[in-house]
């Protein structure tokens, strides 16, 4: 695993961004919690030109919207085919898996997982995805993807500035 050539990082949604579960109003609709660590993180990934997706198998405006406040492009909603998902997707960026880390939890994950150069997961994830690939320590929806950004952008040399730009010299 290279992440000094990360130029992209696909999210899944639930169980990556979120923790899993499901919420619903009592007019039934979806509600789904996000952490404002990963929010933070996707923004530094994308000031450093690194590209962010995200591909889930369910379709939830919730989704759209927190892509939206994040300023994340490529949304990619209702395909449970993930790998075929980002594949078309880095036909578009004229990028190639190895130019790719994915966080997923689950099955419909795990062909995206193994085929990218680099592939993470959460500690409460499906036991035949965790067997597979590295996860993080902190659990979905909890800072999980905060902690895979910081790798990159400390991979690819960017901490000091990136702690320069919040008042801190190292």
């Amino acid at each position: 695993m290279n992440l000094s050539n990360v130029k992209l990082l696909a999210l899944d949604v639930d169980g990556i961004l979120t923790d899993g579960r499901v919420w619903f109003d009592g007019q039934g609709e979806q509600l789904k919690p996000f952490h404002t660590q990963d929010g933070l993180g996707i923004k530094l990934l994308l000031e450093a030109g690194i590209e962010v997706a995200i591909i889930t198998g369910r379709i939830s405006p919730m989704v759209d919207y927190r892509a939206r406040q994040l300023g994340i492009m490529h949304v990619i909603q209702g395909r449970d085919d993930k790998l075929s998902a980002l594949k078309s997707l880095l036909d578009h960026l004229e990028l190639d898996l190895a130019q790719v880390a994915y966080m997923g939890d689950d099955l419909p994950d795990l062909s995206a997982l193994l085929a990218v150069n680099a592939g993470f997961t959460v500690p409460d994830a499906d036991p035949w995805v965790a067997e597979r690939v590295q996860s993080t320590t902190r659990p979905g929806g909890a800072g999980a993807v905060r902690e895979v950004c910081n790798q990159i952008l400390d991979a690819q040399g960017r901490k000091a500035e990136v702690l320069k730009q919040h008042g801190v010299a190292e």
